[in-house]
């Protein structure tokens, strides 16, 4: 993978993440679990709370993974953000065998540079379409990183587990987040039965 591409995605394991963490970031360990505290004008946090065996993880100006927004206001805020700051996700690699079983291998942060030129393309041309298609309604959009986490996955000898490289296929889980935007309309029929979801993919080159 190139460092162009690196810069655009870097795929963490959550451990490195907490013994190492990245530009605008800081972590404290209180007994039970993690407090990671983010610079929100460097960085855009998207994580729910979660466990690991050492204990409970917060990331205590997160977002969470689905943005509520009620009102445009709060629409073009989350935008501007998505739009200029590097976006942090947390995912899970899961190994798929032969027999199509699966375990779950390990949680990574993933983090994408929302200021890039070529991302932020995908981002505003993904975002214009969602809101154009719904105009005037409530609406939910996925934004996906599967194929993206399948680039690097596909191109990296880094992914282990007990210390062995990871030959299986990999199957991604949770790699997108989400923007709900509630309208107020009186009878938003087309969100009440499903028909004002979105989802559009952002791939790393």
């Amino acid at each position: 993978m190139s460092r162009d591409t690196q810069d655009k995605l870097t795929v963490t394991e959550v451990e490195e993440f907490l013994r190492r963490p990245p530009s605008g970031f800081s972590v404290q360990f209180y007994g039970s679990g993690y407090f990671i505290k983010s610079d929100a004008e460097q960085n855009l946090v998207l994580i729910d709370d979660f466990h690991i065996d050492t204990g409970k993880i917060v990331f205590t100006n997160s977002l969470k993974r689905k943005v509520k927004m009620h009102n445009l206001g709060q629409y073009t805020s989350v935008r501007k953000r998505l739009l200029s700051k590097r976006i942090y996700l947390l995912s899970t690699a899961w190994e798929q065998t032969a027999a199509k079983t699966s375990r779950e291998l390990k949680h990574f942060v993933v983090s994408i540079d929302g200021n890039d030129p070529y991302i932020k393309w995908q981002m505003e041309k993904g975002l214009d379409w969602a809101t154009a298609s719904v105009a005037g309604e409530s609406y939910r959009v996925n934004i996906d990183l599967t194929e993206a986490l399948e680039t690097w996955s596909s191109n990296s000898s880094n992914l282990r587990d007990n210390n062995e490289t990871v030959s299986k296929t990999l199957v991604w889980k949770d790699a997108f987040f989400t923007l709900k935007y509630y309208s107020d309309a009186m009878f938003d029929f087309p969100y009440w039965f499903g028909f004002s979801k979105r989802k559009f993919k952002l791939k790393i080159t």
